[in-house]
């Protein structure tokens, strides 16, 4: 399956979708990158003066490329409209703030997947290199 047809079965539209590309997918991993719009409504609030991305935001761009990507690639056919995969866990340590405008890539390695659930260690870098969050993700197929 290409990144392409990945990215266009995801259950997400503008503005809440996380995923500008697939750099690299196979049974095992997946590398993706977003780079977060600095005129983002959300900035204008969060916070007031001094913006910067909400975690909560890092955690979606992390389970959208890092769990429902993959989670998309390992399911190939089976996975239809009909199908969504729902985040279960989380368990993020949070390293450095992201400004307006950033680029990110996320890093995702299968822990497992069994049972219709899918767990992964994620880490996301920003473009000097620098680890800015990582932890562990977990979704299930439903």
């Amino acid at each position: 399956m290409k990144s392409e047809e990945i990215i266009a079965k995801l259950p997400y539209s503008k503005p809440f979708l996380f995923v500008d590309e697939i750099i690299e997918i196979n049974e095992n991993r997946v590398v993706g990158s977003y780079t977060f719009d600095e005129k983002a409504d959300f900035y204008k609030g969060h916070f007031k003066d001094k913006p910067i991305t909400p975690g909560v935001l890092l955690t979606e761009v992390m389970a959208q490329i890092g769990l429902v990507c993959l989670g998309i690639y390992l399911l190939k056919n089976s996975f239809s409209k009909d199908t969504s995969i729902a985040l279960t866990s989380t368990d993020i340590d949070f390293l450095m703030v992201v400004l307006p405008g950033e680029k990110l890539t996320v890093f995702s390695e299968k822990i497992y997947f069994r049972f219709g659930k899918l767990k992964c260690k994620v880490l996301m870098k920003n473009e000097q290199g620098t680890e800015v969050c990582k932890g562990t993700i977990a979704g299930m197929m439903i």
